[in-house]
């Protein structure tokens, strides 16, 4: 038993070990009126909709912060690298195409992977800003996953994915069906095809309607992060749900 527990222990210490030499790649775009979270504000309106968008921007930058290892800051648009530096002091900023490109998600996460591997990163994590069901127990499962395989993700309820690691290049993503339910699906094929190994870890969900919001909220009910719990405050002030039943 006593060997058991060591070899645990060494595994969680090599776990965060490796975590250091990870880069948390944060992408996101400046919260702004009628721009970004639109499914929310068909659920209440553009003004709700954008707080809640500010909140969940300082949930994944509260992830940023308690990253041990690199973190890079890819913005959407050239304009917003001043308010990008502004996130996370010591983060590198990169914006996710270059200035006058445009392109998909896709197209997006193939520049930025290829950006950051010609700088020296290896590991990389990719995460958005609407996923503030993620914490540490994800984090490791995907640093452990990749350890032995080239890709790591992580299963959306709505088909999508709440973090998508790699370790090695990721093939082209350009045609690859963004915003579906069958974009989990479609990814890991994608990367299998290219002889890629892919590792699903931990599902989860992130937020794109008021529905999602309420299960939030009771779902983050007992965590302590400062960002969290604003997070909840502010989904309690715009809809009421202190007294949202854990039954319903």
């Amino acid at each position: 038993m006593n060997k058991i527990n060591q070899s645990n222990k060494a595994s969680k210490q090599t776990i965060r070990l490796v975590i250091n030499q990870a880069t948390l790649v944060v992408f996101c775009k400046r919260p702004k009126l009628n721009q970004g979270k639109q499914r929310l504000a068909e659920g209440s309106n553009a003004q709700c909709a954008l707080k809640i968008a500010h909140a969940l921007l300082a949930c994944a930058i509260e992830d940023a912060n308690n990253w041990q290892g690199p973190v890079v800051i890819a913005c959407s648009s050239e304009s917003d690298i001043q308010w990008a530096h502004s996130l996370v002091s010591n983060a590198h900023v990169i914006t996710q195409l270059p200035l006058g490109q445009l392109g998909n998600l896709g197209d997006r996460l193939n520049y930025v992977d290829n950006q950051l591997r010609a700088q020296g990163h290896e590991q990389l994590v990719f995460i958005g800003t609407d996923a503030p069901i993620l914490n540490h127990q994800y984090f490791e499962a995907t640093i452990s996953a990749l350890q032995s395989n080239d890709v790591a993700l992580h299963h959306a309820d709505d088909g999508g994915v709440i973090i998508m690691a790699n370790k090695v290049a990721w093939p082209v993503l350009t045609h690859l069906p963004w915003s579906t339910n069958e974009l989990s699906q479609s990814l890991s094929q994608q990367c299998r095809q290219n002889k890629l190994s892919v590792k699903y870890c931990l599902p989860g969900y992130d937020i794109d309607y008021v529905s999602d919001l309420k299960k939030l909220f009771i779902d983050l009910q007992s965590d302590t992060r400062p960002a969290r719990k604003a997070l909840l405050h502010t989904i309690n002030d715009l809809f009421s749900l202190a007294k949202v039943s854990f039954h319903e």
